[in-house]
């Protein structure tokens, strides 16, 4: 009896530890795994009784707090633009959707863990997933001003406001990350792939999990319901929530020379084509035109749960025009399948958010895929092709800008050949474009066009030995590590079980919510 309430003792002492370790959080505790020590202990109040999850709802608080400042600064500059030069209209325009969108993940973020003090693993993914977010958005808005140089104090003026509210969107997500979404990461486990398509048939008739709302069709000689993409997406209904099923649009074959924009509102559309060379939407945006970066896109998303199938999308510049955009999506749970994208420099802009690639095909030369998303990319053809003249092929350009970020692009399954003779141009899998920049690519079929360094550098030693670079089970003449390079940071070689995390499973929580989208999938390795 005596040590069964010794044991219980025990047991109780420890309940009793945790429990205060729980409730009693001091801001110094919790600043110091932070990326900014210093500045958070200057922002979270000095009460000693608070847990890490009351510090966590504060920075949120103050993150929001921050942000609406920010806009309300930015609409100030938009409000006298008036004989402001057009890139910085453009630029300012970015930063205003880029502020406001922020503004929404915050508070996405602020409602689920107002009243929680843990979340099951799905949540916990949304919150980590929402701040990760935020984060790339100051950094676009940041990428957007870097050439504005008029009006003269409008740039280091906003600069110096992105840069507080980054720190402080960087301590909200390593102090949520541990409080709520650190414990609830997915373990390794693969479940079983949705049943594969019959091609012969259109997707939104196919398979039990698709369900569909309403179902409208764009054709040019006017038999359809629409004559242009665009006018279908207005007609969409705003804001759905998904229950009722997708907006289907079914956009038969033919070139659409428009720039298609579905925008926050429009959530849960699919759009089908009649297969890729068949439906074709084209544009020519680019940076030397005087345009953004983030609005060279000829097709854009950012509403949560978009489908796309069966489509060309193309950016036509041509690889004097630098950055021109076929695809950006930032539609959170996006998918694509059997599509096809069609650029020179920076062609597929994963800007933000979860996203997932299926048997699709990506022509590019400078950093074709780029952005800062969680995306896989799995089973598609990746087409490097001949830039300009004394211009080298980079095949990603991943942007992670922090630490605690759960982004990353994971190319798996997926064949990497040239587009066409490349001669000598040399071509790499990618180079570091932010400081914590991951790439994991895995099981694909790597060809000789590849240089044996595999990885090129962005400038000098930059990221060198904060990116995660890593290779696992590839095959073909290309994928030999033995010649690769040897920064600190990258992986020749990487075990099954850190692999896996860069699953569809694991890094998209895709077996969650690809099974209704209908598009067939491998959960894991």
């Amino acid at each position: 009896m005596a040590k069964m309430n010794l044991n219980a003792f025990v047991f109780f002492l420890v309940l009793f530890l945790c429990s205060t370790l729980l409730t009693n959080a001091s801001r110094e505790t919790v600043c110091k795994d932070t990326p900014y020590p210093q500045f958070c202990t200057s922002v979270l109040p000095s009460n000693q009784s608070a847990s890490i999850q009351d510090h966590g709802r504060f920075s949120v608080q103050r993150s929001i707090s921050t942000t609406s400042n920010l806009l309300s600064l930015v609409n100030s500059y938009l409000q006298r633009q008036s004989g402001y030069p057009e890139y910085t209209v453009r630029a300012l325009e970015d930063c205003q959707l880029l502020i406001n969108m922020n503004l929404e993940l915050l508070s996405d973020t602020l409602q689920t863990i107002r009243g929680a003090n843990s979340l099951n693993r799905l949540k916990g993914d949304d919150v980590e997933t929402f701040l990760s977010a935020t984060l790339t958005n100051q950094d676009t808005c940041l990428n957007g001003l870097e050439s504005v140089t008029s009006p003269s104090t409008l740039k280091s003026t906003l600069e110096a406001s992105l840069s507080n509210g980054t720190k402080l969107h960087s301590v909200s997500l390593a102090i949520v990350k541990k409080g709520w979404a650190g414990p609830n990461r997915r373990n390794g486990r693969r479940l079983l792939s949705v049943e594969e398509y019959n091609r012969k048939r259109k997707l939104y008739t196919i398979g039990a999990n698709v369900k569909v709302n309403k179902t409208v069709t764009v054709n040019p000689d006017g038999s359809g319901d629409f004559k242009t993409i665009n006018a279908a997406v207005a007609a969409a209904p705003n804001k759905t929530d998904g229950s009722k099923g997708y907006f289907v649009i079914h956009v038969v074959a033919g070139v659409y020379n428009e720039y298609v924009y579905l925008d926050n509102n429009k959530r849960y559309i699919m759009m089908v084509g009649d297969g890729i060379g068949k439906t074709i939407i084209t544009g020519n945006r680019n940076v030397v035109d005087g345009w953004t970066t983030f609005n060279t896109g000829t097709f854009i998303v950012t509403g949560k749960g978009f489908v796309g199938v069966d489509m060309t999308i193309r950016n036509t510049a041509g690889p004097a025009k630098h950055q021109a955009v076929a695809l950006r999506s930032g539609s959170d749970l996006s998918t694509f399948y059997r599509c096809s994208f069609e650029g020179y420099q920076d062609t597929l802009y994963t800007h933000s958010l979860r996203q997932f690639y299926r048997e699709c095909d990506v022509y590019g030369t400078v950093d074709y895929i780029f952005g800062n998303a969680a995306v896989v990319i799995q089973n598609c053809n990746l087409y490097p092709r001949l830039p300009q003249q004394g211009q080298f092929n980079t095949i990603t350009a991943q942007g992670r800008t922090d630490i605690n970020q759960n982004t990353g692009t994971s190319i798996q399954n997926c064949t990497i050949k040239a587009a066409e003779s490349l001669g000598s141009t040399k071509s790499y899998m990618g180079r570091p474009w932010k400081t914590y920049s991951r790439v994991v690519i895995m099981q694909s079929f790597i060809d000789s066009l590849i240089d044996p360094a595999g990885w090129s550098v962005w400038s000098g030693t930059f990221a060198l030995d904060t990116l995660y670079y890593a290779e696992y089970s590839n095959t073909g003449p290309g994928s030999s590590t033995s010649n690769r390079v040897t920064w600190t940071g990258y992986h020749s070689s990487i075990s099954s079980t850190d692999a896996a995390n860069f699953t569809v499973n694991n890094f998209v929580a895709g077996n969650s919510w690809l099974p209704s989208t209908g598009v067939p999938f491998n959960g894991g390795l």
